[in-house]
């Protein structure tokens, strides 16, 4: 296991700068994701990170080693791309041998060492097999078998189940998952997929117009991010603009054209003033629907406009005089709100995230 630092890397193309002196570390046998919406820089990092990209500036360190000007086949990390990149002529087992091969390893280690590797993936018994005799599952997991066999410093993977169906991706996100465990990787994995990021990774960088805006937990992005950029874009969220109002050691008061509101503040960088305008991002299932208020504060009243039933949730849109917000039902029974006249969405405190501006 390697931990991976980055350090001021800039990268352009042209007029674009794709990486902004960048700053990152992953820690050794982490499972790290970088996502993103398109044309964040987050497969450029990547890409710099394997040594197919060389930046303009900044230094890439695997442990004590700097790479930042290696060529790939000297920084030993293994690859796993978007497409799979089997050649068709070659068998499976052809496929996975490559890398060996080219590094001059002896026949009988390639053979022992080939199935290791296509036992590891589940593959055992397919090794004389051509590309197109296999699933997209199949493919993807050759790939792997191809990245390990190198027995690789750190794995890298670029949108690796893009390609494949919906059930096919929930059963490869458990694979990829324990394949890093059990083999003790350090992983870099790049995805705009949300729930394939949250179910997976051990912690995760937001990335936007080439910079890192947040690096977490999927716990702590979700719960609590730092600004409004990354609340937009991880999940749904409810913007309400304020002003601090009260300031207390573990509470701010929030006066909002919607009512009164309290924040739990869950960690040391939270730090307002008084009359400090701020905006509240407040989780659309957080709020739970009532019949009656029964507060002064966290509570908006409402009418509910329209709803959808989607079985796990219920999705409802409340009218709060000119401000929509969204209200989600969690394993609801779908209660017909409409035409019930006034209804009251409560949250918590802790569930009231304030983010500067």
């Amino acid at each position: 296991m390697i931990s991976i630092t980055v350090k001021g890397l800039t990268k352009q193309f042209g007029s674009v700068t794709a990486l902004k002196n960048l700053d990152l570390s992953i820690e050794a046998g982490e499972l790290f994701f970088l996502l993103g919406p398109s044309g964040c820089g987050k497969t450029t990092l990547l890409r710099s990170l394997a040594g197919f990209c060389l930046p303009d500036e900044g230094m890439i360190h695997f442990g004590e080693d700097e790479v930042t000007s290696l060529p790939p086949h000297k920084r030993n990390a293994g690859m796993v791309f978007q497409s799979y990149a089997l050649w068709p002529h070659m068998t499976v087992a052809e496929n996975v041998a490559f890398g060996l091969k080219e590094r001059k390893i002896a026949k009988d280690e390639i053979r022992r060492r080939v199935g290791e590797a296509l036992e590891s993936v589940r593959m055992d018994g397919y090794g004389r097999r051509k590309p197109n005799e296999l699933s997209g599952g199949q493919q993807q997991r050759v790939a792997l078998a191809r990245a390990l066999v190198i027995r690789p410093r750190c794995l890298l993977l670029d949108e690796p189940l893009s390609n494949l169906d919906a059930q096919l991706r929930l059963e490869m996100r458990g694979e990829i998952r324990r394949i890093c465990k059990e083999f003790k990787l350090t992983a870099v994995y790049v995805t705009h997929d949300q729930k394939e990021a949250f179910s997976i990774a051990d912690r995760l960088a937001v990335m936007e117009e080439g910079v890192v805006m947040q690096v977490g937990t999927p716990l702590e992005v979700y719960r609590r991010p730092e600004n409004r950029r990354v609340a937009s874009f991880i999940g749904e969220t409810n913007f309400i603009q304020g002003s601090v109002s009260r300031v207390e050691k573990d509470c701010l008061g929030i006066t909002t054209d919607l009512g009164e509101f309290e924040s739990a503040i869950g960690d040391s960088r939270a730090a307002f003033s008084l009359g400090e305008e701020v905006t509240l991002s407040i989780r659309p299932e957080a709020f739970k629907l009532e019949t009656k208020s029964g507060s002064d504060h966290n509570c908006v009243k409402g009418q509910i406009e329209s709803s959808v039933y989607l079985g796990e949730v219920a999705q409802y849109q409340l009218r709060c005089g000119e401000t929509g917000l969204k209200v989600f039902e969690l394993n609801p029974r779908f209660m017909d709100w409409s035409g019930k006249g006034d209804v009251f969405a409560r949250v918590a405190a802790a569930d009231v995230v304030v983010i500067a501006g």
